[in-house]
């Protein structure tokens, strides 16, 4: 039983404690640090954030790439009063566009990072006309290259229960990200919560690959595993990006019992895993593999568990559960040891108020939603109308979310607040689902989120970067969601409004696949012409009518033509490869299997979104080693390119 009321308490309680975290740099290369260590370590960043003016309230933006040391600035910050506010590093300006919208946000914080990183913004500051945004933030910060001693102790600082623990923005989307307020009753109620329905116990081991700067992440695979007093491991996010198959010969190393991944790792690591055998890996111990973060796949649930069925892994391990931010993570789980609990609906019959009518799932317009189970300990669900009223058991309506773990609110946001929460203070979750038998099915967004590789994007953020192409315009751009017949999971989707020819839009959708791709670091599926984009007589674009078209294959004969006249237009391939040009081509086309490379070819037109990019970069630096930056192939994003930059650098 969980009896600290604080994050403060907590990791006082667990100062003595006898377990570790362990973070997995690498095949062989690990580093173990127990609770009493974590404890010490904090206490002596705490005393540096401190002397550079760093008090109780004030907030303190993490800025890290690596795991450790994020998990000692977290704990820092907390023991100090101090807000963490964590911010994923990226690759793409969008992501250094949102760093500077969120320290705009809140104001004066302070920003915990290195040296090399914050070099890389202040660039970009300087290009975007944000200096000013960004000589604020320099002067508020400490750099991890100058710590250096961490022998004295900062003073701590006991929070209350009522106190703000951290603020947790928005994954994805970037125009407006908005900051999730957690409070440190909030995040105990949920820990509280997950442990009594998870049934962790300290026997249990637990590993990770989620990055920290996403709640499933921090507040799953670190908070809720240090609350139960777990052997947590820590594996990076790029190592898994780039080596997929490592996660589960690490887990078959060190029998992990609890592991977790959204759709697309389960699709990333079967798509590397292909036809090999896996007789080294055992997952006999696996008791619970958490899934969410994005819709969930059926199939792809059946799939992974079909082919890791040699590996000794459970289907019963298949853990499908449903959470968000706003509720600290966790709201409902299935019963533990049961199998997967399915439901197949007809998608054009799962508007707000119908009742449920199921058809088989080999019905032509089938959808197959899994159960996510019911409401955890100290959290409420409930399915309500348009109205904000509930509505009985087995219609489909809006999720609605209550209970001690719900946050406040969004930082400095009344605008959010006040759509967010109804009359009697539930919170809108902006998902529609339904409760059958007690429990809860997802069957789709009420608010138009487009979910990415397990984060949300709202697709007006991705419509702003495609309109920078010539020639377009507010309205003629609509970026969606959608799953073909057959897919695992959600493609993004670009419809362009375009009353001419298939061939003189051709252009178009290169330029709006690369702007998409090389801004926001996402794969664009397809970019669409469309004669007209249907609206409500108010004006407001229904994008379910173009995905419903879309899902239903109506645009195959424009999309059949485009790739024919790409095809066409790019000619032969070109033999004067020299060495290095060569080799990259082998690398990039491996990485995008189905395309064909050439060395003019820009990677972010051609779909080498941001997954992509890094295990490229990965295999580039294990032919040329420490040539070439991961960022730099924003710099060179042509085999040409970057060719004449690797002869650069060798020359030199």
């Amino acid at each position: 039983m969980l009896k600290a009321t604080t994050l403060t308490e907590l990791i006082e309680s667990n100062r003595n404690v006898p377990r570790s975290i362990t973070y997995l740099e690498g095949e062989n290369d690990s580093r173990e640090v127990t609770f009493g260590e974590l404890y010490e370590r904090a206490t002596g960043i705490l005393y540096h954030l401190q002397r550079i003016g760093a008090r109780r309230g004030d907030k303190l933006i993490l800025l890290l790439a690596n795991n450790e040391q994020f998990i000692d600035a977290f704990w820092a910050a907390i023991l100090g009063g101090i807000i963490p506010v964590p911010v994923a590093p990226g690759i793409s300006d969008e992501h250094r566009h949102k760093l500077l919208r969120i320290a705009r946000k809140l104001g004066n914080p302070y920003i915990y990072s290195e040296r090399r990183t914050l070099d890389r913004i202040g660039t970009f500051a300087a290009q975007v006309g944000e200096s000013e945004t960004f000589a604020n933030l320099r002067s508020r910060t400490f750099l991890i290259d100058d710590l250096d001693d961490i022998s004295r102790p900062g003073k701590p600082y006991m929070a209350q229960p009522d106190d703000v623990a951290f603020i947790q923005f928005s994954s994805g989307s970037t125009s407006e990200p908005k900051g999730v307020v957690l409070t440190h009753g909030n995040i105990v109620a949920n820990a509280r919560g997950t442990l009594e329905a998870a049934r962790f116990t300290e026997n249990d081991v637990s590993l990770s690959w989620m990055p920290l700067t996403h709640d499933m992440g921090l507040i799953g695979f670190h908070i809720m595993m240090f609350s139960a007093r777990i052997h947590t491991h820590l594996m990076p996010t790029e190592l898994f990006i780039r080596r997929p198959l490592l996660w589960l010969s690490l887990a078959t190393r060190i029998r992990a019992t609890i592991l977790c991944s959204p759709n697309f790792g389960y699709r990333h690591y079967l798509k590397v895993l292909g036809d090999r055998p896996i007789d080294a890996v055992d997952l006999a111990p696996v008791r619970l593999i958490f899934n969410g973060a994005e819709p969930i796949s059926v199939p792809l649930c059946n799939e992974f568990l079909d082919r890791l069925e040699p590996a000794k892994l459970k289907r019963t391990a298949m853990f499908p559960v449903y959470g968000l931010a706003e509720a600290s993570l966790a709201v409902s789980f299935p019963p533990l040891g049961s199998p997967l609990q399915t439901l197949s609906l007809d998608r054009h019959r799962m508007n707000v108020g119908d009742p449920v009518e199921r058809v088989p799932n080999t019905h032509k317009d089938a959808i197959e939603l899994v159960s996510e189970g019911k409401a955890i300990p100290y959290s409420l669900v409930r399915i309500a109308g348009d109205d904000d009223q509930p509505l009985p058991e087995g219609r489909i309506g809006h999720v609605h979310i209550s209970g001690t773990n719900v946050t406040r609110g969004y930082y400095e946001n009344p605008e959010a607040n006040a759509e967010a929460f109804t009359p009697d203070r539930w919170l809108k979750t902006g998902d529609l689902g339904v409760i059958l038998e007690g429990n809860l099915y997802i069957s789709g967004r009420a608010k138009e989120i487009i979910f990415v590789n397990g984060q949300n994007y709202y697709p007006h953020d991705l419509e702003a970067i495609a309109q920078r192409a010539q020639g377009l315009d507010l309205g003629k751009v609509v970026a969606a969601g959608a799953r073909p017949r057959g897919a695992q999971t959600e493609q993004l989707v670009v419809f362009v409004l375009h009353r001419g020819g298939v061939e003189e839009f051709l252009p178009i959708a290169t330029e709006v696949s690369r702007l998409i791709n090389e801004q926001a670091g996402l794969e664009v599926a397809d970019v669409i012409p469309v004669k007209r984009i249907p609206k409500t007589t108010s004006g407001k674009i229904q994008r379910h009518l173009l995905e419903e078209s879309y899902e239903e294959g109506e645009f195959t004969a424009e999309l059949e033509e485009l790739a024919a006249l790409r095809t066409a237009q790019r000619g032969p391939q070109s033999t004067a490869l020299n060495q290095i040009e060569d080799s990259l081509r082998v690398i990039c086309e491996a990485a995008l299997p189905g395309k064909r490379v050439d060395v003019e070819d820009n990677l972010f037109e051609i779909g080498a979104s941001s997954l992509k990019l890094i295990e490229i970069h990965e295999q580039i630096d294990r032919q040329y080693p420490g040539l070439v930056d991961l960022t730099e192939l924003f710099d060179f994003p042509t085999i040409t390119e970057l060719a004449r930059h690797l002869e650069d650098k060798l020359a030199a």
